[in-house]
């Protein structure tokens, strides 16, 4: 046999030994030769096998190994299953037994404010109208009457979401929602949700649909503090259950998946959007089950909410303490816990916290008559109508701490439920040019002509000057000064932030770049969301609340350490403490940015617009003051930040139609032709600040620029308008709810002067800019 037919019988599979070759010799050398052929084909099978590394695969996963092990986990969980509906009982009922007052108390630990007992009237299912307990079920559980109480997928869906982190989804019944609001809690934990599903089927079988119902819309939370039907049927259409009306019964049933977000008097253009399509699904699906005829249907209307009222005890500032505490709790759950808005809402409300503020009882006193004697004692609403629509709010921080030490929301919470300190629907104005300044000098920008820009550094104060890029073009924005008025084609930042000369920092901020502007006043502290890069927005045309903007000045008091204002000094529940975030961060600005800054707007208060209020004050006493101006567009909001020191205080004035409560122009409000920041809001701070801060403090700034290391340069010696106007006319529709959180020399000639006198400060007829603001920054519909 030669080598070919070796092969041959190799290949066949070596049944027949081979013979010896001719080279074999003796029989044992043969033998040999035929180890070796065999280890060779077993060697061949081996490589063979190991290449295509399929045959141990197959012996180790085979259909049947497959099938009879996913049969095995399928019998353990069946088995597991079973154990544990043995095992657990349903529950005694514990939420009623759990919720208790909370108690909150000042800075010096006396009680300021006991709020409970919880806020719920269990009311039988009988007095609930029938279509009313359908547009539940439509919104959360149509198959509720026909199930067995459970939805596996939608549990199986919550079960995966908890082991992998992503928090709450829905899915579950109504039987289960009753089940977590009554028997068990709100921990998004696997043990929880599978004793949610045991006695779920247990309570499915033991108790009536009626009864499950009943207690479901009897112990779920309606947001306002309302737990139940009868508590929220009073707190959003001051009726009881029994007489709300289909379209109302929609309302209360599309709030419950997100009370807080859908609450119409607080909710957002989002949230509005929202809670309506949510509603609308809810009556559409009552017809689908034939619950509702398409008749009645068509005839439904949107039922607006009526506005919160508060509870008793809570009169005057105390409720915006409460409502502003709670928040700030609520806010650190969601951050620390991974849990959603309204849980956290659920776990603060009426669960025994024990919660110590900043608040100053000294300071809180002096803000608050600061107001009625600066402001309030000036307004006569039976003599003007304009005077009924001014608010006014406050928020006084200590840069060292970030304590919130003194607040003012409103006039009363009882009569006026919107927090001012804390609203974001006005426009700061003028307050936010330090922002653009602060960007320029941490990012060490230039001018269009290559210029570094600081204190010194020469603009061009023309109004309605057209603002252009690095490659000289037109942006197509060109601000106008205050009553049109031109300050000379030389004028030192200095000079502009004390006129608050609105063509000098449009340029600037485009110089910078808006969007290292919008950046820096993201790390500042301001909640620049999703605007977008817009030069418009070096007028402030963004929203900010008082509580914000004092924030952003404290950081820079701070020497540019990060100061978030806290209102809670402390919070403990049964005992145990609950750990709130530092208030100082991060340096997120440069000392020297920020004590130039602090440098330059001392000039606004010793030789700008707040010169007479601030400056020329009698009560001034020597302390040294940095803080800014400033006035919208139409004149709807009002401001003045400022800072000794050892406090920050932003205070704002907002002309809010006091029956819409959309925005409107405070033109001649106390008689006044306008109201600017340098007025009411610098008066306000002056007799609140000079009453309380100290009086031997000094600022420590590391700069040699800025008004306070340097002689103030002004372009002349006329008269200059008390503010700039902050913002070009808007043709926005007026919000209708608030939504509640490098050196250079110094120019060896004087500045031109300016061409026109400022004239008298009256409101304007018709818009003074033809350039066109953008739409609502803070309007999710927009483009931004």
């Amino acid at each position: 046999m030669g080598r070919a037919e070796e092969r041959r019988a190799r290949q066949r599979g070596g049944h027949r030994a081979a013979p010896p070759t001719r080279s074999s010799g003796t029989p044992s050398e043969g033998l040999a030769t035929g180890g070796r052929a065999a280890a060779r084909k077993a060697a061949a099978r081996g490589k063979k096998g190991g290449k295509n590394g399929k045959s141990g695969i197959r012996r180790l996963f085979t259909w049947k190994k497959i099938l009879g092990t996913f049969f095995a986990f399928c019998l353990i969980g069946i088995g597991a299953f079973i154990v544990m509906y043995m095992m657990i009982d349903v529950p005694k009922g514990n939420a009623a037994a759990q919720e208790q007052s909370n108690i909150y108390k000042y800075s010096d630990g006396s009680v300021m404010a006991r709020e409970g007992d919880t806020n719920r009237e269990i009311v039988d299912l009988s007095e609930v109208p029938k279509q009313v307990q359908q547009t539940f079920v439509a919104a959360e559980n149509k198959s509720f009457y026909t199930d067995a109480g459970i939805d596996l997928k939608g549990t199986a869906r919550g079960l995966l979401n908890t082991l992998s982190g992503k928090g709450k989804q829905g899915g579950s019944t109504i039987t289960q929602q009753y089940v977590k609001n009554y028997y068990l809690d709100q921990d998004q934990t696997v043990s929880r949700k599978l004793k949610e599903l045991v006695i779920s089927l247990k309570v499915d079988r033991e108790k009536s649909k009626d009864y499950i119902l009943a207690g479901y819309i009897n112990t779920s939370y309606y947001g306002r503090g309302a737990y139940g039907i009868q508590a929220a049927a009073q707190d959003y259409y001051r009726v009881d259950a029994q007489k709300l009306s289909v379209a109302q019964g929609a309302y209360l049933a599309a709030l419950l998946q997100a009370p807080s977000q859908y609450d119409w008097a607080v909710a957002t253009p989002t949230g509005k959007k929202l809670v309506q399509e949510r509603w609308n699904y809810v009556l559409n699906n009552m017809v689908e089950q034939g619950w509702l005829s398409k008749t009645e249907r068509a005839k439904m209307t949107f039922p607006v909410p009526k506005e919160p009222k508060a509870a008793p005890g809570l009169e005057g500032q105390k409720g915006y303490f409460v409502k502003l505490a709670k928040q700030q709790l609520e806010k650190q759950m969601v951050a620390k816990e991974g849990i959603t808005q309204d849980e956290a809402e659920a776990r603060v409300e009426n669960s025994g916290w024990t919660i110590t503020l900043n608040i100053d009882k000294k300071k809180q006193a002096q803000l608050e008559k600061a107001v009625k004697t600066q402001l309030t004692s000036k307004l006569d609403p039976k003599k003007r109508a304009v005077d009924k629509n001014v608010q006014a709010g406050a928020a006084s921080v200590d840069p060292r701490t970030g304590k919130i030490v003194a607040l003012y929301g409103g006039s009363d919470y009882t009569k006026h439920f919107y927090s001012n300190a804390n609203r974001t629907d006005y426009q700061p104005a003028s307050t936010f040019k330090p922002v653009i300044l602060a960007a320029a000098l941490e990012n060490n920008s230039e001018t269009e002509d290559g210029k570094p820009i600081g204190a010194n550094t020469v603009y061009d104060g023309t109004s309605k000057r057209q603002v252009v890029d690095r490659d000289g073009d037109k942006v197509g924005f060109a601000p106008e000064n205050e009553d049109d008025q031109d300050y000379g084609k030389q004028v030192t930042v200095q000079t502009a932030m004390n006129k608050s000369i609105n063509s000098v920092f449009a340029q600037m901020g485009v110089d910078v770049g808006m969007d290292k502007v919008l950046a820096t006043a993201t790390k500042l502290g301001m909640d620049t969301g999703k605007l977008r890069p817009l030069p418009a927005y070096t007028l402030g045309t963004m929203g900010a609340s008082p509580i914000q903007m004092a924030g952003v000045y404290a950081t820079l008091d701070n020497h540019g350490k990060q100061v978030t204002p806290t209102i809670i000094k402390s919070a403990e529940q049964g005992g145990t403490a609950y750990q709130m975030p530092d208030p100082i961060g991060e340096q997120v600005i440069s000392r020297e940015t920020a004590d130039t800054v602090t440098s330059v707007l001392t000039g606004v208060v010793n030789d700008g617009t707040a010169k007479v209020s601030v400056a020329q004050n009698p009560d001034r006493d020597g302390r040294k003051v940095a803080g800014k101006t400033g006035t919208s567009d139409d004149n709807k909001s009002a401001w003045f930040t400022g800072f000794t020191p050892d406090l920050v205080t932003s205070v704002g004035l907002f002309g809010e139609d006091y029956k819409t409560h959309g925005q409107s122009k405070m033109y001649n409000t106390a008689g006044l032709p306008r109201v600017n920041g340098g007025g009411f809001p610098a008066q306000i701070w002056a007799a609140y600040t000079f009453g309380v801060a100290g009086k031997n403090t000094k600022f420590d700034l590391d700069t040699d620029q800025g008004a306070a290391v340097q002689p103030t340069w002004t372009p002349s010696p006329s008269a200059t308008p008390s503010e700039t106007p902050s913002e070009t006319p808007t043709t926005e529709k007026p919000t209708e709810t608030p939504t509640e959180t490098p050196t250079t020399t110094a120019p060896s000639t004087p500045q031109n002067t300016p061409t026109t006198s400022p004239p008298v400060s009256v409101p304007p007829s018709s818009p003074q800019n033809t350039t066109t603001t953008p739409a609502n920054p803070f309007d999710p519909a927009a483009d931004q």
